[in-house]
């Protein structure tokens, strides 16, 4: 499989052709996003993740499904394509001037690098804030988009409505439509800081009228950064009915090299530093009041890119991460890296682990230094206290070797039990779908003969009787000779192929997704 292949759009939707029988009640449409165009002109992006966005969208109505596909017409796609060559840089491509132009030319696009104005190029993920959706990666632009056609619309900086220079693309969502979120602030006021916001519902009055969704957004707590010019990466957090749980890893970003990246002819990436001497600070914030937990829990060295889910139970906060033990991850999806033989394992191959974290949040008052205060029977992971209100947490490892956890979100910061997601035991790069147990620690999967499939993502039948009872999407590239790729429907409860859905064209690798059910 060729990963620095251009993607052919298709935006015209496209009726699939079904095998099996998709439910009459999944009615909505599963949006996805990811890395779509690797070269321009002679230049070409040096990792996957700078590719320019593709988004795709699969629209099922009365056992039905069309496809359709579109780019992103970011700023970025506009200028690379206008230029026929690679002009905006990415996190791990440095995009450096024609060397026909001018040095004014030159001098500029070098100013331009050290207080750099980041790419709009959201090929992470899509977002909702309000009743809008947005590409969105993790800089400071994000770009709404319309749900239906894929078409680009408005450019939209969060800088104009709180200091944030960089943001998760991974929000939480709660029952009233609310969305929260982290961002970075850089050296705002000569501080560096951790900032949690909410993206309120549309309210009454705004129903019907176009305002822009950030408009009313709340920073709903600010936390300082453990190091003035080195904040930590973060790529999404914890969410509880009472709390919001952000982990500050020694993986990090120095702001200083980034600004002189361009200078030494090196990528922002390799301005990202893991320190595996330094601890991991696990910060508990309060929702309602926005203050901090007094209690300070650290764990060890470790590198975190996506929460699972949380809970609160007798007086803990359990929380559940895809938790790897060095920054390798990044490294492996450079092109150079993802060969014809990436889906075997390489010597640089880090395996993540799925880890279960229990915070104790009542009083330590009384209890003797080297107690475990986690009173909870169904885990082994423990928080011993070192000091008054210092606790040195241990993880239970549930499972190792799968990523890209997706849950019955109506469980989301609720005590639950299943989870969905892609073994990733000899790769990066999934060949298999899986159902992981929490409780009885099993897995069930899903795969299929030279196929890989995306992250999956589950949808509730409408009155389910149970947590897993619905459907599993995935989008599956398919590279056996004559055969098109498909969308395949799982049935939540055994992971057994309901549905699958041909769709005559080629499907993509891809990051991450959304499902909006009909009438939303």
């Amino acid at each position: 499989m060729d990963f620095s292949k251009n993607a052919t759009e298709r935006p015209e939707p496209f009726k699939a052709e079904v095998k099996g029988r998709i439910p009459n009640w999944l009615q909505g449409t599963l949006l996805r996003n990811g890395p779509g165009i690797f070269s321009v002109g002679e230049t070409s992006y040096e990792h996957w993740f700078d590719g320019m966005s593709l988004m795709t969208s699969f629209s099922f109505k009365d056992g039905e499904m069309t496809h359709r596909s579109r780019f992103l017409r970011s700023d970025t796609y506009n200028a690379n394509m206008s230029a026929n060559r690679i002009v905006v840089s990415e996190m791990g491509t440095m995009a450096y001037p024609d060397p026909s132009k001018n040095f004014i030319f030159k001098a500029i696009t070098f100013l331009n690098h050290t207080v750099p104005d980041f790419t709009d190029n959201g090929s992470s993920n899509i977002i909702k804030y309000g009743d809008d959706y947005y590409a969105s990666s993790e800089t400071n632009y994000i770009r709404k988009i319309d749900p239906v056609t894929l078409e680009t619309q408005d450019k939209v900086d969060y800088l104009k409505y709180l200091p944030v220079n960089l943001a998760s693309s991974h929000p939480h969502y709660d029952k009233e439509g609310n969305a929260y979120n982290i961002g970075i602030s850089i050296a705002e006021k000569g501080k560096t800081k951790y900032v949690l916001f909410k993206v309120p519902a549309v309210s009454d009055k705004d129903k019907g009228k176009t305002v822009p969704a950030l408009k009313n957004v709340e920073a709903i707590s600010t936390v300082s950064c453990r190091s003035l010019l080195t904040p930590s990466y973060c790529h999404s957090i914890g969410f509880t009915d009472n709390y919001i749980i952000f982990v500050e890893q020694p993986f990090k970003l120095d702001i200083l090299k980034m600004a002189t990246a361009y200078m030494r002819g090196v990528n922002w990436a390799s301005c990202m530093k893991f320190c595996p001497e330094e601890n991991t600070l696990i910060h508990l914030i309060d929702r309602r009041t926005g203050k901090e937990v007094e209690t300070k829990y650290y764990t060890g060295s470790m590198v975190i890119y996506h929460h699972v889910n949380a809970f609160e139970d007798e007086d803990h906060v359990v929380f559940d991460v895809i938790a790897y033990n060095d920054n390798k991850l990044y490294d492996m999806f450079y092109l150079k890296n993802l060969k014809d033989d990436a889906g075997s394992q390489s010597s640089a191959y880090s395996k993540p682990s799925f880890r279960r974290f229990a915070l104790p949040i009542k009083s330590d008052k009384g209890v003797g230094v080297g107690e475990n205060l986690v009173k909870l029977k169904y885990t082994t992971a423990s928080a011993v206290k070192e000091k008054e209100g210092k606790f040195t947490c241990k993880s239970e490892v549930l499972c190792e070797g799968f990523e890209l956890p997706r849950i019955n979100y109506d469980f989301n910061g609720k005590k639950y039990q299943f989870v969905y997601g892609n073994i990733v035991e000899e790769s990066a790069l999934s060949k298999q779908v899986a159902k992981f147990d929490t409780e009885t620690k099993t897995m069930l999967y899903w795969d299929e003969e030279n196929c890989w499939p995306s992250e999956p993502i589950f949808v509730p039948r409408p009155n389910g009787e149970s947590e897993d009872d619905g459907v599993v999407l995935s989008s599956v590239i398919n590279s056996n000779p004559g055969q098109y790729s498909f969308l395949v429907i799982l049935d939540g409860r055994t992971l057994k192929e309901v549905a699958r859905a041909y769709v005559n064209a080629d499907l993509y690798k891809d990051m991450h997704g959304i499902f909006i059910p009909k009438g939303n």
